[in-house]
């Protein structure tokens, strides 16, 4: 620091505001603040953050040394000057107090400096290595030292497999089923079960765990954000000292082909699990356990320990991004999802997605450990309903039917060997599972595509669909740790891999009629699924020919079935369950809604030493600090508020709002108005007129993907659209994401040589959604987005059971605010999110220009206005007539050319 305030370090001379924002955002961590930034896209949010908070952790591990160097020295020349200890003074009988005896008193005291002082210095000689260690790694000095961590998916798994092991495996037939069978389990008696399932942890060695130093979690929602983040990072004044490691799913970090393939996040981390499971059944043979000779079952060659360390330390002595570490991985022959995970606990910026970090489960999973540190949420604009995603979960029928026909079969084939307390277990999985089915109207063990149901949609509390599915007795708690440390779901996954589609009876052990009629079924059961996958709901992911069909098949159910019962866990006002029938029992389904997303914040804003969220826009934030901090518990004196406005001249940006057309049509797109021929005419009209007077790209946003496809056609037919092809070649963003890329790559070639040939086209328009694939990281920089026009406001569709529960809450739970309810302010505000988002996709430095044309009267409202970046509705300016706007269009793009031509 230099005259009492922090030094920023920067890769060029920061804008004012940049200087703002790391001098507020240092101020938050230092005093351990719930920081709420709001800085546009364009004026270097995340260098800010970068530097400010790096700057910070800087201050903050220099400012702890010397504590401790002064602690250290003061601690040790008390103990030099102290005498030895005197001896006990004779007394009396009579002269005993309660009071200790002075010598006792002085022995206690000394012991504690001791103590005190021979901590300080374990944990100066601790700093010393890491920082010796890294700078080696630097200087790239080969180190070789012993794995400190195991991951807690090994461990746990390991743990499993030597509980399951009850004697002499030649006694119990197939070792290959032996990974199979659940471990003998005992919930009533918690001190047995924790002796069984984590003892190993308690009683493991402190010396073997490493240390988590202080460090900042960054999160965001996509891996290319991540990606822009790191690639900052690198051009900082910081990437060279700083140790820094991406997170990701093993979806996005294996590298191991076999598994990669596989195509789903499911089938990928169950085989990463299995492989892991085949490398300590090895290892345990290799110790010389007698074992029954068997086929040699696959091992990841990728797991190493060697080479997962030296992958480990190579992430923390240089800046990685996820491609790098991908292409490092196959280089070193080392696994980047677990070289990562042992790269935690000394690193200091750790970046990763959303779920890893909001998701408790995922957390611990992952061995991320929030308490003390400092955690960022970038793009946090969209926070609440990120939260009440990740923790909601929805089950078909068909998922429930094949989930309870797998466990049945799972049960029958290994009764004999399966412990009661196992046995009652899942017995309450498969009652469970059959009053789901029941809830959604249908019976198990019977094809759901047959079974017909009364189409509907019902909304229930908690308490009332656990009443209506009659499974109110089944203590869930119980059942959820049962999952979680049986683990019953993967266990199922094994036994359908080995067993569905091969034709292989698992009953060939025994000569029983009734089993082998029971594998039938299951064959049977699995066969009619397959032949009639067309008509059963999967994901968008998996709609892609018959391989992912047979994915879908083969992976376990149960895994959703257990995601679904943990939410149930929720108390009971904090969520909601949807039932929804669709005429068959497959196409049916049940969903939990998250009505509070705030009781799983808490934990989060409770743990961190510092949790700044940040975006381009956070408006409103009075109701983004009801819904999530003050529901919370965070007290208003906690909270940190910065608001920047935008790097660029008031003069490069022109917001516009219309309230009529050039044919006086006034602008009100209404669902009641919007499909109306005029509303349409009127709007290709407006269309028209903008691509006469704007050079380059315009982007046009319509609310929906069904109103772009009905007004496109309507201009069809009406020839407007060949009027607008005239001006500009047209594009349409594309319904798949794999697509996107091809579209923006077209249509930035045809803006660019439209500006170099000066043809009949002045440049290029492209019609977009909000909210879809181009409404969010998506940059429309200089001439990609000269123009960007909004078509009606996107209001979420009031009549959606989910939303309108989710307002009904919010009006019971949270006050009134500026004369209307929560509810309505949730309306209004899902709609201003989305056009903030959306327009915010043009200018993106300080030297863009553009204009944005609001089309609807309904934005000219006060309360509508005030919800627009403040960078915005400082210059936005509401037209009742189509002439004016026009004017000052045209004057802006004018003044533009002509700035150009001067320069």
């Amino acid at each position: 620091m230099e005259n009492g305030s922090p030094r920023f370090p920067f890769p060029y001379q920061p804008y004012t505001i940049q200087e703002q924002f790391m001098q507020s955002l240092y101020c938050a961590l230092e005093q351990g603040k719930v920081g709420i930034f709001e800085s546009p896209t364009g004026t270097g949010k995340s260098l800010s953050l970068i530097c400010g908070a790096l700057s910070w952790l800087r201050d903050y591990e220099e400012k702890r040394r010397q504590e401790t160097a002064a602690l250290l020295q003061e601690g040790e020349a008390i103990l030099s000057t102290s005498t030895s200890l005197p001896s006990p003074a004779p007394q009396s009988s009579t002269s005993f107090s309660s009071a200790e005896p002075d010598w006792i008193t002085d022995f206690v005291q000394k012991k504690a400096e001791r103590d005190l002082v021979s901590k300080l210095k374990d944990d100066e000689l601790k700093r010393k290595k890491r920082e010796e260690r890294l700078e080696m790694i630097r200087n790239n000095v080969q180190l070789k030292y012993a794995m400190k961590r195991k991951s807690s998916e090994e461990d746990e798994a390991f743990k499993l497999l030597q509980l399951s092991k009850e004697g002499p495996v030649e006694a119990s037939g197939d070792p290959e089923e032996e990974e199979l069978i659940i471990a003998e389990y005992e919930s009533d008696d918690e001190s047995k079960t924790k002796s069984k399932f984590s003892g190993a942890e308690d009683d493991e060695d402190d010396d073997l765990v490493e240390e988590h130093v202080t460090k900042i979690y960054y999160c965001s929602r996509t891996h290319s954000q991540l990606a822009q983040f790191v690639h900052e990072v690198q051009k900082s004044p910081f990437s060279k000292d700083i140790s820094l490691v991406t997170l990701g799913s093993r979806q996005n970090l294996c590298i191991n082909e076999e598994v990669r393939r596989l195509g789903s996040a499911q089938r990928i981390n169950d085989r990463c699990m299995e492989l892991q499971k085949n490398k300590h059944e090895k290892q345990h043979q290799e110790e010389g356990v007698k074992r029954k000779r068997s086929p040699a079952k696959s091992v990841c060659p990728y797991v190493g320990a060697t080479a997962l360390q030296q992958l480990r330390d190579e992430v923390l002595g240089t800046v990685h991004d996820i491609e790098h570490l991908l292409s490092l991985g196959r280089e070193m022959h080392a696994c980047p999802y677990y070289g990562t995970r042992l790269a935690i606990p000394p690193a200091q910026l750790v970046v990763l997605p959303y779920q890893m970090v909001l998701h408790e489960a995922t957390r611990r999973a992952s061995g991320i450990q929030l308490k003390g540190q400092v955690l960022i949420i970038d793009e946090a604009h969209n926070l609440s309903d990120t939260l009440s995603c990740i923790h909601s979960s929805e089950l078909t029928g068909a998922q429930l039917c094949r989930a309870h026909s797998q466990l049945t079969q799972y049960s029958d084939r290994y009764r004999s060997r399966l412990k009661a307390k196992n046995l009652m277990y899942i017995k309450q999985i498969l009652f469970t599972v059959e009053g789901l089915v029941r809830a959604l109207g249908g019976k198990v063990g019977q094809n759901p595509q047959s079974q017909s149901t009364q189409p509907g949609t019902e909304l229930l509390t908690i308490n009332n669909f656990l009443f209506k599915a009659q499974i109110d007795n089944i203590n869930l708690f119980k059942l959820q740790r049962y999952f979680e440390k049986s683990m019953v779901s993967r266990k199922l996954c094994g036994f359908m891999e080995k067993y569905a589609g091969t034709g292989v009876n698992p009953h060939t052990h025994t000569s029983s009629n009734k089993e082998n009629r029971r594998t039938e079924g299951l064959n049977r059961y699995l066969q009619t699924l397959q032949s009639s996958q067309s008509a059963a709901p999967v994901s968008s992911a998996d709609q892609q020919g018959s391989a992912e069909a047979e994915k879908v098949l083969s992976a376990s159910p149960m895994m959703q079935v257990e995601g679904f019962l943990m939410a149930l866990t929720n108390s009971n006002t904090d969520g909601r369950v949807v039932v929804h029938r669709q005429g068959t029992l497959s196409e049916s389904s049940v969903k939990f809604l998250l009505l509070n997303p705030a009781v799983h914040f808490a934990q989060v804003l409770k743990e961190c030493r510092a949790v700044i969220i940040a975006g381009g826009t956070m408006q409103p934030v009075s109701d983004f600090k009801q819904e999530l901090l003050f529901s919370a518990g965070v007290g208003e004196e906690r909270i940190a508020e910065f608001s920047c406005g935008h790097v660029i001249p008031p003069e490069n940006i022109l917001p516009i709002i219309l309230c009529s057309g050039p044919s006086c049509q006034e602008l009100d797109f209404t669902f009641q108005n919007r499909d109306t021929p005029r509303m349409m005419d009127e709007t290709g009209r407006i269309l028209s007129n903008i691509c006469n007077v704007v050079p380059g790209g315009v982007v046009c946003f319509f609310p929906s993907y069904e109103y772009s496809r009905r007004i496109v056609s309507h201009w069809e037919a009406s020839g407007a659209l060949a009027r607008l092809a005239n001006k500009k070649k047209i594009f349409q963003e594309p319904k798949k994401a794999n697509q996107v890329e091809q579209v923006l790559s077209e249509f930035s070639r045809c803006i660019q040589r439209c500006a170099a040939d000066g043809g009949g086209l002045s440049g290029a328009l492209l019609f977009s959604v909000v909210g879809g694939k181009m409404s969010e990281g998506i940059n429309f920089s200089d001439d990609l987005g000269r123009c960007v026009v909004m078509v009606g406001m996107p209001y979420p569709n009031i009549k959606s059971p989910e939303l309108q529960e989710k307002m009904s809450y919010l009006d019971k739970h949270l006050p009134h605010s500026g004369g209307r309810s929560a509810g309505q302010a949730l309306i209004e505000n899902l709609c201003m999110k989305a056009v903030n988002q959306s327009i915010g996709r043009a200018i993106r430095h300080r030297g863009d220009y553009a204009s944005i044309v609001l089309c609807d009267r309904r934005y000219s409202r006060p309360a509508t206005i005030s919800k627009l970046p403040n960078w915005i509705k400082a210059r936005t300016s509401a037209h009742t007539t189509f002439g004016p706007a026009f004017a000052a269009l045209r004057k802006f793009f004018m003044d533009k050319k002509q700035k150009q031509l001067q320069a």
